[in-house]
């Protein structure tokens, strides 16, 4: 529920700016909703399932690409 939360968070962020920061960020968000309510409703076995890794795996990166690629020095035009 907080990850669908953060979802609409950054949605209404990014509607606002049009940054693309903020859609990456919702869409990781959104991918983790989604990842916890069908693990939620599948018998998993446990933690060390490559699934799990997987979605985290997915999750991270479109949090990390957008953040170092807005730190990243301007070029000169």
């Amino acid at each position: 529920m907080a990850s669908f939360v953060a979802v609409l968070f950054f949605l209404r962020f990014y509607r606002q700016t049009r940054d693309i920061l903020f859609l990456l960020f919702a869409l990781a968000f959104g991918v983790d909703s989604v990842f916890r309510v069908l693990a939620g409703m599948d018998q998993v076995r446990g933690e060390a399932e490559p699934l799990f890794y997987i979605a985290r795996l997915t999750t991270f990166a479109l949090i990390i690409v957008p953040i170092v690629q807005k730190n990243r020095p301007a070029r000169p035009s």
